[in-house]
């Protein structure tokens, strides 16, 4: 059984995408973000780790380049974001703006919610669950894990014992490293550091 895990964001995405809904969107980090993830490699590298997991998307891809894994990577899809739907690549008041309805029902954090054309809320926070289970089970002391800013979140809510809806009280930016120790699968927080160059984000 894992005994630590170090949850690690993407770094960050283009210009053009920041503060958007950007889920299953497989976009680019841009020049800010590069610069993010040879920063984090630095950080990284104060965690010795044996085994990394990684989300297959893009920007996780592009953050794992620069950390220069010492192990093998494992691509694992339940450690991609969320599909917005045709909400993808759009901000919070647009998609309010043409389903106000949809989006109350999110405000509500309503697992019965599936994005318009996308994922249903609740089986996005069963994916997760059933990765962070896998995480926990591995038979590696620590465990890198590269994802995004909502399944690290989600991971977190999960291994703290906190209802998913506080899932905004933890500040998961573009390159933050979070570390969870982990005792019998449930976690404590020993650490959250945010990125260290450039804008935040959602995205």
């Amino acid at each position: 059984m894992s005994r630590r895990l170090i949850l690690v964001r993407h770094a960050r995405v283009g210009a053009e995408h920041v503060g958007r809904l950007i889920g299953a969107c497989d976009v680019p980090l841009d020049a800010i973000g590069h610069r993010q993830a040879r920063r984090l490699a630095d950080r990284v590298r104060t965690f010795p780790y044996d085994r990394c997991y990684a989300s297959p998307l893009l920007r996780c891809r592009q953050t794992l380049e620069a950390l220069s894994p010492t192990v093998a990577v494992q691509f694992d899809d339940d450690l991609r974001e969320i599909d917005f739907g045709r909400w993808e690549n759009r901000t919070f008041d647009e998609a309010a703006a043409d389903d106000p309805a949809l989006t109350e029902q999110w405000a509500a954090f309503d697992p019965e919610l599936t994005f318009p054309g996308g994922e249903n809320l609740g089986r996005f926070l069963l994916r997760v669950q059933s990765a962070a289970d896998r995480l926990t089970a591995d038979e590696a002391d620590t465990v890198l894990v590269v994802s995004h800013g909502g399944v690290i979140r989600m991971m977190l809510c999960y291994l703290l014992g906190c209802d998913p809806r506080q899932y905004l009280a933890f500040g998961i930016g573009y390159g933050a490293l979070t570390v969870v120790d982990v005792f019998e699968r449930r976690g404590v927080l020993t650490r959250l550091e945010p990125c260290e160059i450039g804008e935040d984000g959602d995205g």
